[in-house]
């Protein structure tokens, strides 16, 4: 459904692939889950993507007209695999848009807030706690570790260019 919407917005398919594949890199270690106690569950995994996602789309607006290109087809690729994931788990055309429509609302608003703790000096843990999914009873270690893998993420994703970040993506 949002492929035909979309294919006219996206005239390569693979427009954003790259980046997207990156962001799914960085959530397949397994200490997200043993060490940083993010539930192994899908909306626990959907977390720790939207939330890798997010961090890279504020990355990629920082980097002038291409980088918000390039966050626009790293947003569309995200849709459209959400879109495949929620056919996959069984969701059907009546409910399957409320459904996408609802993880990126998710997604954005992860964009909004990371945007406003990247900028500033604010603690990211309450964030973490919040984006993670991370249980009320979770380790004070779980969110250190959490907070320091998505910190040292970020400083990655500063260190990047455009074409670097891009690479085989533009």
């Amino acid at each position: 459904m949002f492929r035909a919407l979309f294919a006219r917005l996206t005239g390569d398919p693979r427009r954003g692939q790259g980046l997207f594949d990156a962001a799914v890199a960085e959530t397949r270690p397994t200490h997200w889950f043993t060490n940083g106690e993010i539930p192994d569950t899908v909306d626990g995994r959907f977390a720790l993507l939207s939330t890798v996602v997010a961090l890279t789309i504020v990355r990629l607006e920082q980097l002038g007209d291409e980088g918000r290109a390039a966050s626009a087809a790293l947003t569309e690729r995200f849709v459209d695999t959400m879109d495949v994931e929620l056919r996959e788990m069984g969701l059907g055309d009546p409910t399957l848009g409320k459904q996408v429509r609802k993880l990126v609302g998710a997604l954005g608003t992860k964009v909004e807030r990371w945007r406003q703790l990247v900028e500033g000096d604010e603690s990211w843990a309450d964030e973490v706690r919040s984006s993670l999914l991370l249980a009320e009873d979770a380790s004070a270690e779980a969110v250190r570790h959490d907070q320091s893998e998505l910190r040292a993420l970020w400083k990655r994703l500063q260190a990047e260019t455009l074409d670097t970040a891009l690479g085989d993506s533009k």
